[in-house]
């Protein structure tokens, strides 16, 4: 059984532009759609597993008056019937039979544990039933789609039965963040946004009414080609304006700029009021412009404008403050409206790291009974010798880490980092030093004062060591690195560095990653998953296993690159841990302490996996090269190649 939540949505800035941008598979001088679309806290909670036939049920109590179980067989033709009857659970038939018909699955069952969406407000929560099926299809039936794919596959199902639905609509599968949607012609891209200040929405159904068929239906009517000024200007409006519109909507919630989004957001219903409510009676809109000009808001909000289609249908505000939010929610409850709050918080930058070096080295025995392997010297590009942890933590400090903790495996280690970066050199080696070494040994001393230290006092695993700086942690996100590896990036920007940015647009556990020869996979643990972009660099992993055999990860764990050809992925040595990664690890501890092992080994792998069957994982293919030195043959290809220049990618 699989525990599915599936958001609503809220469409920000954009309306409208999903359709109008398809039809620019007619006019190419039609300007691209483009939204900003963002998962909201109300959804759809499910229990999912496999049936012989399609079934539905609900425990939710919020639904439970006008729910009635339902079943039918897996049979296409029934389905799409059953799609087209305007019933209760049109939409999962219509998205049932797109699976049936396509993918060739068996049944599903579908209990519906909760169900905090409320429906007919414009917030999709057909939609969102939709992309409930289509996941629970693909995750039962291991069918490999991403999260794009499953979008797709909800709307197609959606189109199936009666509903006029939006593409835009689906955004509700990315989760609870904000997306900026692209639509040109028949492509959609999606790209997730970062906020830097929280943003405090609250939207409300008017509880009024609208005739979302009418709006369409009119607004349709200018398109593909204008053929007035009235028509032309609805093409701006939702063309060149709306780009615009986004482009500012963008910048301002990356730059932290509240007051100017609000402002933009009351901008941008002017637009739509003045050139697209003209074309259709139904967008006559009292309640809702009573409502946005209501002297009792205008303190509480920074601006606020309708959503979705628009006419009568629901308003959304951007409140000041949380007090201000939860004031503009009460008002807007007692004024008869149906009123949501939607706090979307900036994703914790990354700003502290863990470098475990407790190991002695076995494999490099006997240079590491003299010196820790941590500080070999490794020849650089620069022309500069530097042991392998110095290399490491300026990668880090360039990648905008603040502190960083080392796992050593006794106190009495301490003694040798300390002498190196907290120590100054001493005078008469410091004046041999040309000005610019001497620069560089301020650099050094520098690094020292970011630098913390734990211990793993018994040898227990990986997973041990890593566990001992859950406190340094804390319960933010923190960057892993390998001891005994080292990065080259192939872009201007360090491996690390890439890692990060990729982890605040997905706010998810990260692992890197990078392809390995088949030959090669009983060596290394593998993941397998599906790309959630088109270049492939974003891995949604959907399994680990462990050293596998080459003839099982040619079968099961291939994954497609741009020619068709099937790759193997492994860790690259750089991971995103959240907090969730620690709770587990403690959980581990306690149990195997609980079974009176306390030998026994604590596994980062496992941890992981465990977390990402919880809330997902996602690799992440650096522009970049690893060097392994942790065995002799490593070693010596590390020193050999590590001191030549990367072919640079300024992206």
């Amino acid at each position: 059984m699989i525990k599915l939540f599936v958001p609503g949505r809220l469409c920000l800035f954009g309306e409208h532009t999903d359709w109008a941008g398809h039809y620019r598979t007619m006019n190419a001088d039609i300007a691209m759609g483009a939204a900003i679309v963002t998962g909201i806290e109300q959804g759809i909670y499910a229990e999912v597993e496999k049936s012989t036939i399609f079934e539905l049920y609900s425990d939710a109590p919020e639904i439970n008056e006008q729910w009635q179980d339902f079943s039918c067989r897996m049979d296409e033709i029934e389905l799409k019937r059953i799609a087209k009857s305007g019933s209760f659970f049109c939409y999962c038939a219509g998205v049932a039979s797109y699976m049936l018909e396509w993918y060739k699955v068996g049944g599903v069952r579908i209990r519906i544990t909760g169900m905090t969406l409320p429906m007919k407000s414009g917030l999709s929560s057909s939609a969102a039933i939709c992309v409930l099926v289509a996941r629970a299809f693909n995750l039962l039936y291991n069918l490999n789609l991403n999260t794009l794919g499953e979008m797709n596959i909800a709307y197609l199902g959606e189109l199936r039965t009666n509903s006029r639905c939006g593409r835009l609509d689906q955004a509700c599968a990315f989760g609870v963040k904000p997306n900026l949607m692209t639509f040109d012609g028949d492509e959609i891209e999606v790209r997730s946004l970062n906020v830097k200040k929280h943003l405090y929405w609250v939207f409300a159904d008017l509880c009024a009414e609208k005739d979302t068929i009418r709006i369409l239906s009119d607004l349709n009517k200018a398109y593909p080609f204008p053929s007035n000024e009235a028509e032309r200007a609805e093409h701006e409006a939702l063309g060149v304006r709306n780009l615009e519109i986004i482009e500012r909507a963008a910048t301002y919630m990356k730059e932290g700029k509240v007051e100017e989004l609000g402002k933009l957001m009351t901008e941008a219903e002017a637009i739509f009021d003045a050139q697209v409510a003209p074309m259709s009676p139904a967008l006559w809109a009292p309640k809702l412009h009573s409502v946005l000009q209501d002297p009792k808001i205008q303190p509480l909000v920074w601006g606020g404008k309708g959503v979705g289609s628009h006419g009568d249908g629901s308003v959304q505000f951007l409140a000041r403050s949380e007090e201000a939010q939860q004031q503009l929610q009460d008002y807007l409850n007692s004024e008869g409206m149906r009123a949501y709050t939607l706090t979307i918080k900036p994703v914790h930058t990354v700003r502290r790291a863990i470098i475990p070096v407790a190991g002695f080295g076995t494999r490099l025995y006997p240079a590491t009974r003299a010196l820790k392997k941590d500080f070999f010297p490794m020849p650089c590009p620069d022309g500069m010798v530097r042991p392998v942890i110095l290399i490491l933590l300026e990668e880090l400090i360039k990648s905008g880490i603040e502190e960083i903790c080392l796992v050593l495996g006794s106190e009495e280690e301490r003694q040798q980092y300390a002498d190196y970066f907290e120590r100054p050199l001493a005078e008469q080696h410091l004046n041999k030093l040309n000005p610019e070494a001497q620069e560089y040994e301020n650099r050094i001393l520098s690094i020292g004062k970011r630098l913390r230290y734990v211990y793993q006092k018994e040898k227990r695993g990986f997973g041990h060591a890593v566990y001992q700086a859950a406190h340094f942690a804390g319960n933010e996100p923190v960057l892993l690195l390998l001891g005994d590896t080292l990065y080259r990036s192939e872009t201007n920007k360090p491996c690390a560095l890439q890692l990060v940015e990729e982890y605040e647009r997905y706010n998810s556990l990260m692992v890197s990653i990078h392809s390995v020869p088949i030959k090669d996979v009983s060596h290394y643990g593998i993941l397998h998953g599906v790309w959630e972009d088109k270049d492939r660099t974003i891995l949604n992993v959907n399994a680990m296993v462990e050293k596998p055999k080459a003839s099982y990860a040619e079968e099961y764990l291939g994954v497609r690159n741009a020619q068709g050809e099937k790759e193997y992925y492994s860790v690259f040595g750089q991971y995103i841990l959240t907090p969730e990664v620690f709770a587990q690890l403690y959980a581990d501890i306690q149990q195997a302490e609980a079974e009176g092992d306390y030998t026994r080994e604590i596994e980062l792998t496992s941890a992981l996996e465990a977390v990402r069957k919880k809330s997902g994982m996602m690799g992440v293919r650096l522009k970049g090269k690893m060097f392994d030195m942790g065995n002799p043959s490593a070693l010596v290809r590390a020193v050999a190649e590590f001191n030549k220049p990367a072919p640079k990618n300024k992206k």
